[in-house]
């Protein structure tokens, strides 16, 4: 039972898709021979020595170009089921100048390079096929069409047994054979149609930047998202819990006045390292996502950070509107940590912080009066470097000058576009 069952599946893998397969084929016959008048046309016309008629037929090429490739995908999807992908075309519009766009356009002429000069030759190879099938089919059948003849003509017949046989035998070879060219035939007309129909290599790589792009975008997002998450849990949850526990042990350390003296010293090392837990909580919020950023903009945030500083920043913040939350976020984490660089290293004695909207851009500019001397290359203990990677995810660009003696200048410009992350 499984000897047969493995025969059935060898002798019949290739009839499998073989029906599809040839109705593609014969489905193309038409719609490869449909620019061949054409071609005779414009034959016609240079051996005729007709300029003047000449530019029809390739107009009339470039006109029935759109149907033909319609035709093609529709052949394609109806009957193996392939979508071909479609390329980029110039958008829509009227007039001549639209026009002459989309008739020079490099998709339209690829196209035309396909029915024009491949078609022709597919429709030599489909006919070829399509001609092997029916041989194979005819003469794998002879003897039942030996028998269907009538008596009289069914004995002249049956004397050339041997020649019957010999055709039958060649005709069941190439049954077998006919799935295998029809295969390779179909293969080759696909990978023509998705080479000159589909998009090209560049639209490719630039689809695929876009996908990326795409893709980069919502995993910063919901990087970003997560991080608000995170924040609000903290502030509303155990940040909370410890203001109320700080609470509580003032209120004992105030009111149990007859404690013994070891156990008001306990209360007061824990009421003293509840308030430290609750400004280390509080910086590590503020370092996630600050809530101020999320209700009231960049502007208050940058002024909360501004006024935290021991040395004096001056800061102008121009936002007709608020960026996306992504951008609003590393806007405000990049002048925070370029502030913190600048009281940490640079030795300044004030700092000037602008922010503005430039077209689709967000501008941001710190600068200070330091020592200079910041190296993004070697940036291991400034954050120069992690802030450069930090405007590299959104599509920013991030430049430093620091000669020796200062100023030090951190200018940063991030993408405000529709399509921006």
């Amino acid at each position: 039972m499984q000897l047969t069952t493995r025969l059935r599946l060898v002798l019949g893998r290739p009839f499998r898709r073989a029906g599809h397969r040839t109705a593609l084929v014969a489905a193309g016959l038409p719609l490869h021979l449909a620019v061949v008048p054409l071609w005779l046309w414009l034959l016609g016309t240079l051996a005729a020595l007709v300029p003047a008629v000449t530019p029809l037929p390739v107009l009339l090429t470039l006109v029935v170009t759109p149907l033909l490739t319609a035709g093609q995908r529709r052949r394609y999807r109806a009957l193996v089921g392939k979508d071909l992908p479609r390329p980029a075309v110039p958008g829509p519009g009227r007039g001549w100048k639209s026009a002459v766009r989309r008739l020079t356009s490099r998709t339209l002429w690829r196209q035309a390079c396909y029915h024009a000069g491949a078609g022709p030759l597919f429709a030599l190879l489909d006919l070829a096929v399509l001609a092997i099938w029916a041989t194979a089919l005819v003469a794998a059948s002879l003897y039942v069409w030996m028998w269907a003849l009538p008596p009289q003509w069914r004995v002249t017949a049956l004397g050339h047994t041997t020649q019957a046989a010999y055709i039958t035998a060649g005709g069941l070879a190439l049954l077998f054979l006919g799935p295998r060219l029809t295969g390779a035939l179909v293969r080759l007309e696909t990978r023509a149609a998705e080479v000159l129909l589909g998009p090209s290599r560049a639209e490719k790589l630039a689809r695929r930047v876009a996908d990326l792009a795409e893709s980069r975008a919502g995993v910063l997002d919901a990087a970003d998202a997560e991080r608000r998450r995170i924040e609000r849990d903290l502030h509303d949850g155990a940040q909370q819990r410890l203001v109320s526990l700080a609470v509580n042990l003032g209120l004992a350390r105030s009111t149990l006045g007859d404690l013994p003296e070891d156990a008001r010293k306990v209360i007061d090392e824990a009421h003293r390292e509840a308030k430290e837990a609750i400004a280390e909580l509080s910086n590590l919020v503020r370092g996630l996502h600050p809530a101020v950023l999320e209700d009231r903009g960049l502007d208050a945030a940058l002024s909360g950070v501004a006024a935290r500083l021991p040395i004096p920043v001056r800061l102008a913040v121009d936002l007709p509107q608020r960026p996306s939350p992504t951008v609003e976020a590393v806007a405000y984490f990049v002048v925070s940590e370029a502030l913190t660089n600048v009281v940490k290293h640079a030795r300044a004695t004030r700092a000037d912080v602008a922010v503005e909207r430039r077209g689709e851009s967000l501008l941001v500019v710190v600068t200070d009066d330091g020592v200079g001397g910041a190296d993004l290359a070697a940036a291991g203990g400034t954050g120069l470097a992690g802030l450069a990677k930090r405007v590299a995810s959104v599509d920013g660009r991030f430049s430093c000058r620091s000669p020796a003696g200062g100023p030090t200048v951190i200018t940063v410009q991030l993408p405000c576009a529709p399509g921006s992350p």
